[in-house]
């Protein structure tokens, strides 16, 4: 008898006029966004490689190691074609220096505002938006639909369980969905294959995932559809019940998360954290000169009285001592407002993690917002993308300067700056002797982090049980429902 159910749901939908039609943008929709993905991505990764090499080449040029700095750029990942997240919304490359802190700049849509107005259409979006409304839209008249044709009682007149009769209709419907869905979905993978994208066996169990959470998903709005279906007796009430619904969980809800936390989780700007950092900067280099004006008085007094070669005599036997005192003076000091950036920006990053965390628990009330995120989670373009590339960059930079300050000490440390105080000209700063190209192919290079299958998945373990839950609940509720329907 199920078997029977099922192929009759399957007729019905596949026999639908408005099946062509969806079937048929759904299918342009995937492929399409398959397609723009892969060229967004080969777009990047030739930016990404072009950017290195000559990141790379500007280093070899130098010809200092005062002042000297590099590069670091994000890596652009396969995983991005199927689910962009805040890929493009977050900076693409951060300076190397010991005088600039971490910071990712150059986003795409910073880049190209236009982009943030018309936002790429990937994998996600298809089934967050697209394909749950089909969901509605196939399953709000599955009971009361029938019973407005007078098919539901004839269907009764046979000795037919009901709960055999609804779970005969929910697994017809969602395999006449998405068993043809996979048709596009195969196209889209043959399509990354044709355009030569290397995916890992990492990638293709994201992959997998991916497809195994969306499936879930659909099912949770099919479910959904039955329960509104079975609460009403008139299709023209469900379809609108069903529609607000929709609204409600794919748009408001999750929308309407980010604002609470936002006012509940107050969190200052960036531009607030780097007025902060500038004005501590200035205040820190202000008495740095200060103190330096008035230790070159000082060893410049010891020099009066003497003849011009005795105060050149005294000066050549003292400079160096004097340059390497300064020199720790000026570590000190980017040491300390370093320090006082980084605490600055572990508080604003401590902040925002708790302003996630409450918009991230107030929109997993929707089952679209569980499905988003365990989405960019698994893909790794999940808003903790941001932290992972400035931590690894932060690790990156401190390598770098330390290995930078050992070839600086190993050349003699001719290339730092050189001060000098005298009664009659002033201070003359020089930035000392440049010995040409410097040998930098040993300095360390950056490297992408990676994320492992078990580190991606951990945090869609709890998205995954809320759309298992939301799914077995508008099931049962949709049961509980259909038991006491009057079929007449």
């Amino acid at each position: 008898m199920l078997r029977t159910i099922i192929e009759k749901e399957l007729k019905a939908i596949l026999l639908s006029p408005k099946f062509v039609v969806t079937f048929a943008a759904c299918s342009l929709l995937i492929i399409l966004s398959v397609f723009v993905g892969i060229q967004e991505y080969r777009a990047m990764v030739r930016q990404h490689e072009t950017a290195t090499q000559l990141a790379e080449q500007q280093l070899r040029e130098a010809s200092g190691w005062m002042g000297i700095s590099n590069s670091a750029y994000r890596k652009p990942d396969p995983m991005q074609i199927f689910v962009s997240g805040v890929n493009n919304d977050i900076g693409r490359l951060s300076t190397i220096s010991s005088f600039e802190g971490v910071r990712l700049r150059n986003s795409i849509y910073s880049d190209d505002p236009i982009f943030a107005l018309f936002r790429f259409i990937d994998l996600t979006f298809i089934f967050q938006v697209v394909l749950s409304l089909f969901a509605i839209l196939f399953t709000y008249d599955a009971i009361n639909g029938e019973r407005e044709n007078g098919t539901l009682q004839l269907s009764f007149a046979n000795a037919v369980p009901r709960a055999r009769y609804l779970l005969g209709k929910f697994i017809g419907v969602l395999l006449g969905l998405v068993v043809p869905l996979l048709i596009p979905i195969l196209l889209g993978v043959l399509l990354v294959l044709f355009f030569q994208v290397e995916l890992t066996a990492l990638q293709w169990g994201k992959l997998a995932t991916l497809l195994g959470i969306s499936l879930l998903f659909f099912a949770c709005f099919v479910a959904f559809g039955l329960l509104i279906s079975a609460l009403t007796k008139r299709s023209s009430i469900s379809f609108l019940v069903a529609l607000v619904a929709w609204v409600l969980f794919v748009l408001i809800i999750p929308r309407g998360a980010v604002m609470a936390a936002g006012q509940l989780v107050p969190v200052p700007s960036v531009a607030e954290i780097e007025a902060q950092r500038d004005g501590f900067e200035r205040e820190q280099w202000q008495q740095h000169t200060a103190g330096l004006q008035e230790r070159w008085r000082q060893r410049n007094a010891i020099t009066e009285g003497m003849s011009a070669e005795e105060r050149r005599a005294y000066m050549d036997d003292h400079e160096w001592k004097w340059m390497e005192e300064e020199d720790k003076n000026r570590k000190a000091v980017q040491k300390e407002i370093e320090q006082y950036s980084l605490k600055l920006r572990e508080e604003l990053r401590n902040r925002k993690i708790n302003q996630e965390k409450l918009a991230f628990s107030l929109s997993r009330f929707s089952p679209a917002s569980a499905y988003q995120l365990a989405a960019m989670n698994l893909a790794g373009t999940d808003i903790a993308v941001k932290t992972r590339y400035e931590d690894a960059m932060q690790v990156y930079r401190t390598a770098f300067n330390e290995a930078v300050e050992k070839k600086r000490q190993a050349d003699g440390g001719h290339s730092g700056i050189q001060m000098r105080w005298d009664s009659d000209t002033g201070m003359k700063i020089t930035m000392g002797r440049e010995g040409g190209a410097l040998e930098v192919s040993d300095l360390p290079r950056f490297t992408a982090p990676e994320v492992s299958f078990a580190e991606a998945f951990a945090p869609t373990i709890l998205d995954f049980g809320l759309l298992a839950v939301y799914s077995t609940l508008a099931f049962a509720g949709a049961l509980a429902a259909f038991l006491k329907y009057d079929v007449r």
